[in-house]
């Protein structure tokens, strides 16, 4: 039995469900000479703030036996060049490969002038809203901290534009399912769980912290449990599609994320570390399905049981 890989999502259509996760694949063309992007059902762009961020002082990543701590600063050459460089680049080499643009700001106006400022340029055909940014109009606090702030941001770009609409979100929010149902009420098109969790590693021969910028945020092996519960519980929550990212670096990874409820699953750290990954997920996942007798990934989707 050949399985069907495809999925349909938010209106999209991917050709398998593997994507690579935002801030680990750049604009794309920074990967292109090392894996085939239109192998994969897509990937998330790195961060697009209204103007240029320069990140966080290095170092900006260390890494530990689960994973790898990073302060990038969300560093991205901002709104004006990604709608002049990067999009055109992707319309014109991307066929198969769906994109989605990751967006952040300190304020909802600032998501806002990005989707806008996007909206009806080539190259992408969804937004990923990341709302572990701090608010600053609010003290600092995330706008995913706050689920009326977060309706307001979401209803805000949502009035912005007619692509879809993720919005991802950070493990350590106390109700992350209640969360996830604010920002689909506001006028979402689906949820990708997790974030980062935040973390410190100390170099032991300075005392001093191992990134330039201190604290960072933890992602690889360690997190896989953790986004799966999230995975489960937010689609326990609402019926949008789901994008899983966290930890993934096998097959199996991927299947346990399509049985706690996501449509789609993310890979980050595996694919910074080898390349090839991501295809081999591609092909694990379809091998597991042909063993598992499975026609379709909508036989498996949400389908454990507790």
């Amino acid at each position: 039995m050949t399985t069907n890989l495809a999925v349909d999502a938010a209106g999209l259509s991917f050709q398998n469900p593997v994507l690579l996760a935002s801030g680990t694949a750049g604009y794309g063309r920074e990967l292109a000479g090392v894996m085939n992007l239109d192998r994969l059902g897509g990937l998330v762009t790195k961060a697009v703030s209204v103007e240029p961020r320069h990140g966080n002082p290095a170092p900006r990543v260390a890494e530990f036996p689960g994973g790898m701590l990073n302060a990038i600063g969300l560093a991205n050459p901002g709104l004006d060049a990604v709608r002049s460089d990067a999009l055109p680049w992707l319309a014109a080499h991307l066929h198969e490969a769906r994109v989605l643009v990751n967006v952040v700001g300190n304020a909802i106006e600032d998501f806002v002038t990005v989707v806008s400022g996007l909206t009806g340029t080539a190259g992408f055909h969804a937004f990923e809203l990341n709302v572990s940014c701090p608010n600053v109009k609010c003290g600092g606090l995330e706008f995913g901290a706050d689920r009326q702030v977060l309706a307001e941001l979401v209803a805000a770009v949502r009035r912005a534009t007619q692509k879809p609409v993720f919005v991802k979100l950070s493990p350590t929010l106390p109700n992350i399912a209640e969360t996830a149902k604010a920002a689909v009420d506001a006028g979402a098109d689906g949820i990708t769980v997790v974030n980062t969790i935040p973390g410190l590693l100390i170099d032991v021969e300075s005392r001093k912290p191992a990134l330039g910028f201190g604290t960072g945020g933890v992602s690889g092996p360690a997190i896989l449990p953790i986004g799966v519960l999230a995975t489960y519980r937010v689609a326990q929550a609402v019926s949008v599609p789901i994008i899983g990212v966290g930890g993934v670096a096998r097959p199996a990874d991927v299947v346990q994320y399509l049985l706690a409820g996501a449509s789609l699953v993310a890979v980050g750290t595996a694919a910074l570390k080898n390349p090839r990954v991501p295809e081999q997920l591609v092909r694990g996942l379809a091998q597991w399905c042909e063993r598992q007798g499975i026609g379709s990934l909508k036989e498996i989707v949400g389908s454990m049981q507790l």
